[in-house]
């Protein structure tokens, strides 16, 4: 059994978006009136109130209501040190930009329920029945981040870590996600990584990540369609510890991920 580390934050406010339609009638056939223009939001912390929205830029610690439906038709930036938590309680979240988190930041995106026999999942706080439903139709970005947790979304483009982590305590799970470009974490330290059950369109890279002493770094049952490609991992890593717990990969497993296949 992969006993995957979890890690639950509550507590940082509410959200809760709906998206009002304004339709009028005149002399003759029926006419939806445009919905007014998106406009940018700050979150300084707490709730943010219902809307949909250009862009959403995070400057404190913020949270998603249970079953919030979001629509960001721009990007989602989360500035140094502040906290983007969807990953305590489901939603519903789309974003037509990128997500980009900076440095010291907290960036949680994913709920969803363990499935039979595995602890592969991240259970939603709030109700560990229940998931979220996340798409981003760009690229997902940290730099220097202190954590970051990627559970169960959709991201179109690519997914990339650079930097950041807390052996202290701060875990980086990376499962259950559907990625259509690369995933590339490299030159982090968190107190542990699991790349776990993603499904990737491109590259895999790991490179240069070093985490907590006696952890283990975790990359097993990824379906992956171009190359996996480890260096520098330390203080190990290791696949699945069940027979048939390896990784899919069309191109070629390298480096200290060579036999992880």
């Amino acid at each position: 059994m992969i006993m995957a580390k979890v890690m639950r934050l509550g507590g940082l406010g509410t959200l809760v978006v709906a998206i009002v339609g304004v339709f009028a009638l005149s002399g003759g056939p029926a006419m939806g009136a445009p919905l007014s223009t998106p406009r940018a939001y700050a979150c300084t912390g707490g709730a943010i109130p219902s809307g949909s929205y250009a862009s959403v830029t995070v400057t404190g610690a913020c949270s998603v209501a249970t079953n919030a439906v979001i629509s960001v038709a721009g990007n989602v930036n989360v500035a140094p040190n502040a906290v983007l938590d969807a990953q305590s309680a489901p939603s519903t979240i789309t974003v037509r930009g990128n997500v980009n988190a900076f440095s010291g930041s907290l960036l949680g995106l994913g709920c969803l329920p363990n499935p039979p026999e595995h602890q592969t999942g991240h259970p939603c706080t709030v109700d560990p029945t229940e998931s979220s439903s996340i798409i981003i139709n760009g690229n997902v970005t940290a730099i220097g981040a202190n954590t970051v947790l990627l559970n169960g979304i959709t991201v179109r483009g690519n997914v990339t870590l650079i930097g950041g982590g807390d052996q202290a305590g701060n875990p980086w799970p990376i499962k259950n996600n559907t990625i259509g470009g690369n995933l590339t974490v490299t030159g982090a330290t968190p107190e542990w990584v699991g790349v776990l059950l993603n499904k990737v369109g491109g590259n895999v890279i790991l490179t240069n990540i070093n985490i907590a002493p006696g952890e283990t770094i975790q990359v097993t049952l990824n379906t992956i369609r171009a190359n996996l490609i480890c260096s520098g991992l330390a203080p190990a890593v290791s696949g699945g510890v069940i027979p048939g717990e390896v990784n899919v990969v069309g191109g070629h497993a390298l480096g200290q991920c060579a036999s992880l296949t």
